[in-house]
């Protein structure tokens, strides 16, 4: 094995040797050492000062950093346990409209609400208070009608020469903004703003109301069920879900176009008209002609806002006697329905009540309803007695303004009482006829309804009702009366003043009313209001159906007639069978009402 040379002063394992060692230090130690700048022991002690902050930030950083991780961990966990709480704002509710939608029963949009621009005439928008307008307002008006060919000139001149302003358009196009701004009128301005849009015009405008823009630009109902649903439409937590309202659109379309042609036919003054469900309260339909246009800006002083369905209060003659032969029915005043009753004229308190057209000496009361008597009516509600024919007007709500959800709702003018509370003797006979009570047209369709379903009676709404969700109601017929009122509502339309209501294959039963409107001094004999009210199919009634025309002429259209038989029924007969098919009513010449019973007791004096 060879053995490593050993080298001065080293030991075997290279390590030097103590001496060496010794003698080594003693050499150091004893040569001088070069001295240190000054300078450069202040650079060594500033590079260690800034090494230490340096290293102090990248702590304070880091733990930073590791506390927000924590935080965030610790966060996650209590969210995994516990939950995230609600937020008050969520992206699906920032991209809401402003104001909820509102549908008919079938889910067809009624009323939406759009971002739009406007054009609106500001004259204080000079800060010099000089001349709003640079031209002449006759010269502003011709050019915007160049970029607006539909607008009213006349009144857009009107609007530029007054001093408080107002809208010129809603629903401006941008490109039409633009076209504005080039005009280089300050006071023409642009502003955005939410638009409530009624897609179907003026169809349903009494029912659904409008809308105003209030201080804070906000929309709020004005009228109609914009108002009645104002809270729930504004509300964001609810107004994601559109409103269903009872009413059908198509139904409601065939309404407005039938009346309107009774009004054109018969030159009438307004009209009304109302289809509901006899079960349930709901309004398929209701109508008030003229009707407005939601859709416009200065809708608001429209004259034909007032509705006539529900806030217009009639005398409506002889579509009482139905009502008033059901509650003598009711109380066994009447049984016998062979017997004849007087027909005469009657005299009381100095009054005659007489008929129109006398059919004879007597009448049974199958022949009273068929031939509209009023003598035979006044003597079986005379029979009948004061407090029992008002208890049957107040329990059909005739004494009080008519339930649905509408603020429009006309107060009836209830006959006056004696000191004890009670009618007079010839205020009982003239109300069995419908003369001296005035009521909505909605008051009468909900008691003809509850005098056909078996004798409920329910108050109406413009809400849809689920299946099986209807209100009780209460029992003011017999469901026996109701059945017998279901006959001889069909027999005044196969022989009686009903005959030009009847539509082939619907069963239509219902009764005419013809009342002369009062006025200042007494009643006014060449002004009608001329009515109808109907039930289809009589043999299980689903739905009442009432129109009403104020002041028609005998038109040759009417054949020159104003009673409601030649025009409020004629309404009805071309009505049916539009809306029939859409409430699933099929017409059926083969089923009909059994009057087997009554046809023989009025068919001998035909």
């Amino acid at each position: 094995m060879t053995a490593f040379a050993l080298g001065s002063g080293l030991g075997q394992t290279g390590t030097p040797a103590p001496e060496a060692t010794a003698s080594a230090a003693s050499n150091v130690s004893r040569e001088p050492r070069p001295a240190i700048p000054a300078g450069r022991v202040k650079f060594v002690h500033m590079r260690y000062s800034l090494l230490v902050t340096a290293r102090l930030r990248l702590l304070v950083i880091a733990a930073g950093f590791v506390l927000i991780a924590a935080i965030a961990l610790m966060r996650i966990g209590y969210l995994g346990f516990v939950g995230a709480p609600p937020s008050t704002t969520s992206l699906a509710e920032a991209l809401l409209p402003p104001r909820g939608e509102i549908t008919d029963r079938n889910g067809t949009p009624l009323a939406r609400t759009f971002p739009a621009y406007a054009l609106w005439f500001n004259p204080r928008a000079m800060e010099d208070d000089g001349a709003p307008l640079v031209a002449e307002p006759q010269q502003v008006a011709a050019r915007l009608k160049g970029i607006f060919p539909d607008i009213d000139l006349e009144r857009t001149v009107r609007v530029l020469s007054s001093d408080r302003g107002g809208y010129i358009m809603r629903r401006v196009l941008p490109e039409d903004a633009n076209r504005v701004f080039e005009l280089g009128e300050v006071a023409l301005e642009i502003p955005r703003e939410q638009d409530r849009h009624y897609p179907q015009g003026s169809l349903g405008a009494h029912i659904l109301g409008y809308v105003m823009e209030t201080d804070s630009r906000e929309l709020a109902g004005q009228l109609g069920m914009e108002q009645v649903l104002d809270e729930h439409l504004s509300d964001p937590a609810l107004r994601g879900d559109p409103v269903a309202l009872s009413i059908d659109l198509r139904v409601q379309g065939a309404l407005e176009d039938e009346l309107g042609k009774g009004m054109l036919a018969t030159d009438a003054k307004g009209a009304a008209g109302i289809v509901l469900d006899v079960d349930t309260g709901e309004i398929m339909a209701m109508a008030s002609l003229p009707a407005f246009d939601p859709n416009r800006a200065n809708v608001q002083h429209s004259p034909n806002i007032y509705n006539r369905a529900t806030n217009a209060t009639y005398e409506l003659g002889s579509t009482f006697k139905p009502l008033s032969i059901a509650a003598a029915i009711d109380a066994g005043v009447v049984r016998d329905f062979g017997a004849e009753w007087n027909a005469t004229n009657v005299e009381i308190a100095g009054r005659e009540i007489r008929d129109l057209h006398p059919k004879g000496a007597r009448l049974n009361v199958p022949e009273a309803l068929v031939y509209s008597s009023n003598t035979v009516t006044a003597r079986v509600a005379d029979e009948l007695g004061e407090a029992r024919l008002r208890q049957v007007m107040i329990d059909l709500g005739m004494n009080v303004p008519p339930q649905i959800e509408l603020q429009a709702r006309g107060t009836p003018q209830w006959p006056q009482v004696r000191p004890n509370g009670t009618w007079s003797r010839l205020t009982n006979m003239t109300v069995s006829y419908g003369h001296g009570i005035a009521v909505t047209p909605l008051h009468l369709a909900s008691a003809y309804a509850a005098m056909v379903n078996g004798g409920i009676w329910r108050p109406a709404t413009l809400h849809r009702i689920e299946a099986g969700a209807a209100p009780r109601g209460r029992r003011v017929f017999k469901a026996s009366t109701s059945s017998r009122m279901r006959q001889l509502l069909r027999m005044i339309s196969m022989y009686g003043t009903g005959r030009s209501a009847d539509a082939p294959g619907y069963r239509v039963g219902g009764k005419t009313g013809s009342a002369e409107k009062a006025g200042r001094g007494g009643y006014r004999e060449t002004a009608l209001i001329s009515s109808f009210a109907a039930a289809f199919p009589m043999d299980r009634p689903r739905y009442v159906v009432v129109t009403v025309l104020d002041e028609p002429r005998g038109t040759a259209a009417a054949q020159g007639q104003r009673t409601a038989a030649f025009n409020a029924a004629p309404i009805v007969k071309e009505l049916v069978p539009r809306i029939g098919p859409m409430l699933g009513v099929l017409p059926d010449a083969n089923r009909d009402v059994d009057i087997s019973d009554l046809r023989f007791l009025v068919e001998g004096r035909r």
